[in-house]
């Protein structure tokens, strides 16, 4: 039966005491999102701001295991946040879109006095299992709760907390434009639904803002999953082929192939959600973070001082919810320290712009097309535009793939 197939689950993703039907205070339940834990983007992200930030926990094959406090440090950095000391969460995994709301309720039925829902396709399981349990908190991410004509809703106890995701990866395409050599880089996406689509507008948006011919250019793919990364690799190697030398991916698991590709390639990636660096040192250039780690550390304290509340959030550049991890990589020697810090120079003058409310960042094809992005010289930005421009590698332009160019 489908609730023993889900009990054995909660089994394997969560420490046995954790699994009963009277939880100890401030128990945490998750569901995580079809990509799973490891996907070492957004799910990872979530498990991060729960097992690590909120419990002081390891995640092992074996099960839960303290965390020491200098490898917590080590980790999150000096000024992270004290951990909260709650019991061992019970997380859950989904493997389709069947699974969410038995998940979802399963949770709430073994006690967890808070539920997180990881990812906008568990918004409609979500309201509807927090009807059924409104003495239950609950925490959605990447939606905002629907009524059932589709229209925003909120509920009492459920915090939605969204993220101004374009405002991040509009960092990130200024930045590519600033680096590029070959003037042609690309994006890849998952499914293309409107959230998604704010990842890859904001990256023209900040090609757009720097470097105008690369913003022409731009290759732009989607896998049509989320979870199948042999697909990512084979539009990553697409792109790279037809000239890209730099690739930004907001494609969940599909995005660790993207970031093979660029190693087979030799060539530059930029990861998504979570710092990928580790995951490809020599080849990802940046990650555009999205903090659900925060989100999820902020709502478990809350539940735990008694101040969760519930209702809309979003984060963005201004609030710290979205920016670029540290800069790395040494595939290509030729962006000397130099070089990083001019284009990072601008790139911060655009975050303040955006901070400031001097740019509006477009979140949509239309708003898109109608973005105009203010003179360089009104942003302080440096005086030209990169003016290196190689011809494309032979056999690159051209190539046959899934990756179309638009304007």
């Amino acid at each position: 039966m489908r609730l023993a197939r889900l009990c054995a689950v909660a089994a394997l993703c969560c420490a046995p005491a954790a699994c009963k039907k009277n939880a100890p205070p401030h128990t945490v339940g998750l569901a995580l999102d079809v990509g799973g834990r490891g996907d070492q983007s957004f799910n990872d992200g979530t498990l991060r701001g729960l097992e690590i930030m909120a419990a002081g926990l390891r995640y092992t094959p074996r099960g839960y295991e303290l965390l020491p406090d200098s490898e917590y440090r080590a980790l999150l950095g000096p000024d992270a946040p004290p951990h909260l000391g709650i019991p061992r969460p019970i997380v859950l995994q989904g493997k389709a879109q069947e699974d969410y709301e038995p998940n979802l309720r399963l949770l709430a039925d073994q006690g967890a006095e808070l539920v997180v829902a990881v990812g906008f396709m568990m918004q409609g399981a979500a309201g509807k299992v927090a009807r059924d349990h409104p003495r239950v908190k609950f925490l959605l991410i990447d939606s905002p709760v629907l009524d059932d004509s589709g229209k925003p809703t909120t509920l009492a106890n459920v915090r939605a907390v969204v993220f101004r995701e374009h405002e991040g990866s509009f960092l990130a395409g200024a930045l590519a434009g600033e680096l590029t050599r070959t003037g042609k880089v690309g994006f890849v996406g998952g499914m293309q639904i409107p959230l998604i689509q704010k990842f890859e507008v904001g990256f023209r948006a900040g090609l757009r803002a720097v470097n105008a011919a690369a913003a022409r250019d731009v290759l732009v793919a989607y896998t049509g999953t989320f979870d199948d990364e042999r697909k990512g690799v084979e539009v990553g190697q697409d792109l790279y082929r037809r000239g890209c030398d730099i690739v930004f991916h907001g494609a969940g698991l599909d995005g660790l192939g993207v970031i093979k590709a660029a190693q087979q390639a030799g060539r530059w990636v930029i990861g998504v959600d979570s710092d990928q660096s580790h995951v490809a040192p020599h080849n990802v250039l940046t990650s555009m973070i999205k903090r659900a780690d925060l989100a999820v550390y902020q709502a478990v304290r809350d539940v735990v001082n008694g101040t969760f509340t519930g209702g809309d959030v979003a984060l963005g550049l201004a609030e710290g919810g979205v920016g670029l991890a540290p800069l790395g990589g040494d595939v290509d020697p030729s962006l000397t320290p130099a070089v990083r810090q001019a284009a990072m120079r601008d790139v911060e003058a655009l975050r303040s712009a955006v901070v400031a409310g001097r740019i509006a960042v477009p979140a949509t094809p239309q708003e898109l097309a109608r973005f105009d992005p203010p003179p360089r010289e009104a942003l302080g930005l440096a005086s030209a535009a990169p003016a290196w421009r190689p011809p494309p590698v032979a056999g690159e332009a051209g190539s046959s793939g899934t990756a179309v160019p638009k304007p």
